[in-house]
């Protein structure tokens, strides 16, 4: 374990920063993000003000101002700078947080997502467990309206990070228009892999040129993951880390905290095993039948695009989708949203996001009162109006919030929770930039051929054990 682990709880040195940054992938993301910074990027210039990062794409400026002064009208005595860091994607925001904590410039608290919970918690964030028990009055009308697998999400080795915000879960959206003109319904929440490959091939037989009906992105998020959920297996082993009875006896007795622990942890790298290659060989028949496009790099931005027009008839995308679509012009009967198909299992996958306090702030306990602020229900109502994200209080998903931007199968997005309580987050692991590249990297590659499969599988476990092996 290195000196910016758990040894040294004061904060993390400029040499330890320096040192992560300088290993595989994570240097190329800091040094590339160096240059991109602007003055704006640069917390801690507004004096004794709370320093709050966000990234910049996840939360609407006149939101985001709504959050600022609602909290500041609670607490005039604290002021609050809210920093949004401009990036592309949250390894890149992640880069940029490190830089801003060595260059002597750490905002107080950022806000994180499940690609960068272990890693903020390992090296860089401060338990919450002292400030919850303290405060476990107020906090128990929050809980008892969170599902306790995204709590668990924000859990590492025994300790609580973050209070997750929101969360997405991989569903399937389809577009019905297109359902129609193949003479075809919604499947049922649960349907089959083998259902999913016969729609697919109707769709096909039905399409025109320039038709696709299975889209997708290579990504650690709604990428392949899903498919290997469902198929009961992962690319690193899973299990939980012991500790967190202090929290699930305390907000979630009986039953809904049963078999949880104290956070996930993914170890060994399993990329050749059996079922792993056998979703792959999966994946590989639909593009060769051409039922499937090729993953694409990137976050998908253009895909909202080619569904709304009906060049795409089903894809993998979470509760943001709602928002998104809306937005584009599609109208809300035009596509609906239903689980992943069956496989061995029906597990999906999720992330989430909430907001970590950092061991550099000379303001915890103005950033813990922030933090309680942030999952208030009337807060989370002002913030997510537009539906370009998933709630994680149960009680704001209703008819009323997707009447007009919003599928009908609205109760999938939390639904997706409660009918499968093995579904859990996306594997992200405190190496998880390493993890991400290695999975993206040789599943393009993978997917190229059938021959090509099982070397670029080997090539993702030499990758992936590479990337494990670090000491922290």
């Amino acid at each position: 374990m290195s000196t910016f682990g758990r040894r040294d709880r004061s904060g993390p040195s400029r040499r330890a920063l320096l040192r992560y940054g300088a290993s595989g992938a994570a240097a190329a993301g800091l040094v590339a993000s160096w240059e991109r910074l602007t003055g704006a990027d640069i917390p801690g210039r507004d004096g004794d003000a709370l320093t709050v990062a966000t990234l910049g794409s996840s939360v609407d400026p006149a939101a985001q101002r709504a959050l600022r002064d609602g909290f500041q009208e609670l607490h005039p005595e604290i002021q609050v700078r809210l920093i949004a860091v401009q990036a592309t994607d949250w390894p890149d925001f992640f880069a940029k947080i490190l830089t801003q904590i060595a260059a002597g410039t750490a905002p107080d608290v950022v806000y994180v997502a499940t690609e960068g919970v272990q890693l903020f918690a390992e090296n860089l964030g401060v338990a919450l467990d002292d400030r919850v028990r303290r405060d476990a009055d107020e906090l128990r009308e929050y809980f008892a309206d969170v599902h306790p697998s995204l709590v668990e999400s924000m859990m590492y080795e025994g300790s609580l990070y973050q209070l997750p915000v929101e969360f997405n879960a991989a569903d399937m959206y389809l577009n019905t228009s297109v359902l129609r003109s193949a003479g075809l319904d919604m499947p049922p929440p649960h349907w089959e892999r083998d259902d999913f490959t016969a729609l697919l091939t109707e769709l096909r037989a039905a399409g025109g040129s320039g038709f696709t009906p299975y889209y997708w992105t290579n990504r650690l998020w709604g990428g392949v993951v899903p498919w290997l959920f469902v198929n009961d297996t992962n690319i690193l082993a899973e299990s939980r880390a012991p500790g967190g009875g202090w929290l699930w006896d305390a907000f979630y007795p009986g039953e809904a905290a049963a078999g949880r622990g104290g956070g996930y942890r993914w170890t060994t790298p399993q990329a050749t095993s059996d079922r792993v290659v056998e979703v792959y060989e999966y994946l590989t028949e639909l593009i060769q039948r051409g039922l499937c496009s090729r993953p694409e790099g990137g976050s998908g931005n253009n895909l909202v695009g080619v569904f709304s027009t009906g060049r795409v008839g089903v894809t993998p995308a979470g509760g943001f989708w709602a928002g998104g679509l809306h937005e584009a012009g599609m109208d809300r009967d035009g596509y609906d949203v239903t689980f992943f198909p069956r496989w061995r299992g029906q597990r999906h996958q999720f992330g989430g996001a909430g907001y970590a306090l950092l061991r550099t702030s000379k303001k915890p306990d103005e950033a813990w009162e922030f933090i309680k602020y942030s999952v208030r229900r009337d807060v989370l109502e002002a913030l997510f109006q537009s539906n370009q994200t998933t709630p994680a209080r149960r009680s704001m998903l209703d008819a009323e919030r997707y009447r007009a931007t919003g599928p009908a199968g609205w109760r999938a997005f939390y639904d997706t929770l409660d009918a499968f309580p093995d579904t859990g987050p996306i594997p992200a692991p405190p190496q998880v930039t390493e993890v991400e590249l290695a999975l993206t990297k040789h599943t393009g590659t993978a997917l190229g051929s059938p021959r090509a499969v099982r070397p670029a599988l080997r090539a993702m476990q030499n990758d992936l054990e590479a990337a494990m092996e670090r000491a922290w």
